[in-house]
């Protein structure tokens, strides 16, 4: 099966994390045996977006070096966002999938835009069930599929937090809380963050324009992490954060309530500074060190083994792993598939 994932969420040296997870999500298909899958990514912006359908088509709708230049038909052309379902109409496909995130729904014009392409795309995904309900028609909503990206649980992995701070140059000792967003996306409540540290005393850490090999580090280098948003597509960070075993404090909005239920030391809860920070302050006080067992052998097979700081909270973030969720996105590819004919 050919496929080609097209994603308006090209990183540049400002914002590197940028579509981090739908390249992601594409390395683990292409782990997938008997999958052929391209990328074509194009930066946001309208003026990008309208140059987008010509440079796709260059680059993805032909053959190259074919001496008739005959179209080269995907079997699969599937969008991440809804502006990005428009240029990828250029491209020929046997089948057209489209993935929302989240802001193609809630922003009004990306909302016209997603709602008037969502009728020429043969596979509707979300991905998480709330996004489903938030889709612009009946129609849409009876057809839609959930199909998240899923965390890279070889890259979030845990590792001791001393290490995580020598190699960031952060103090050993002194508490800090991680906020995994960049602070200029106001649905991410940066400022509940920054009350929260505050209050408990910690310092606040802030990603933000971090190379995506990076933030693991960053991650285990916290005592815990706060993700306060009022609204989440999915939740992603959360389970970066459950693949590292650190705690985490969330509100209840996309998965964070289904990943987090049983996870030891965590919290899902409407924000409150007071609930908060007695859920938070437990993960501030250093625990008196511990002499490594000799025999102690990483997850991984490799190492000495890392401390697991949160019980449960890895296997909580396997279920929702890359390759899991792309093996889900290539069975719902098989059945578009064979649905067109």
């Amino acid at each position: 099966m050919r496929a080609l994932v097209v994603s308006n969420m090209l990183p540049d040296p400002a914002h590197p994390e940028r579509g981090s997870f739908v390249r992601d999500q594409v390395a683990a298909l292409r782990a997938i045996e008997g999958l052929d899958v391209d990328l074509f990514e194009f930066a946001p912006g309208s003026r990008s977006l309208a140059r987008a359908p010509l440079q796709g088509r260059r680059r993805f709708g032909h053959r190259r070096g074919s001496p008739d230049w005959k179209p080269n038909r995907y079997d699969v052309v599937h969008a991440h966002f809804g502006l990005s379902a428009w240029p990828a109409l250029a491209i020929p496909a046997r089948v057209r999938a489209l993935t929302v995130h989240g802001s193609d729904l809630l922003h009004p014009r990306t909302r016209l835009a997603t709602a008037a392409v969502l009728p020429l795309i043969e596979l509707i995904a979300a991905v998480s069930a709330e996004l489903v309900s938030e889709l612009p028609s009946e129609s849409a909503r009876r057809r839609a599929q959930v199909l998240p990206c899923g965390v890279d649980v070889e890259r979030f992995r845990p590792l001791p937090r001393e290490q995580a701070r020598a190699a960031l140059g952060l103090d050993r000792e002194r508490p800090y809380v991680l906020f995994p967003s960049d602070a200029a996306r106001p649905e991410k409540r940066h400022d509940r963050a920054q009350a929260l540290s505050a209050a408990a005393g910690a310092t606040l850490l802030t990603l933000g324009g971090v190379e995506p090999d990076r933030v693991p580090l960053w991650v285990n280098a916290a005592n815990a992490v706060v993700v306060p948003s009022e609204r989440e597509g999915f939740g992603l960070a959360v389970l970066e954060a459950l693949a590292c075993e650190v705690p985490v404090l969330a509100t209840p909005v996309g998965i964070h309530a289904q990943a987090l239920a049983g996870v030891e030391g965590s919290l899902c809860a409407p924000f409150g500074i007071a609930a908060w920070r007695a859920a938070l302050e437990p993960h501030l006080e250093r625990a008196a060190p511990t002499a490594p067992a000799k025999s102690a052998v990483s997850p991984e097979g490799v190492g000495s083994a890392p401390p697991r700081r949160v019980r449960g909270a890895r296997a909580s973030a396997m279920r929702f792993s890359a390759r899991s969720m792309a093996e889900r996105v290539a069975q719902a590819w098989r059945a578009a598939l064979e649905r067109s004919g």
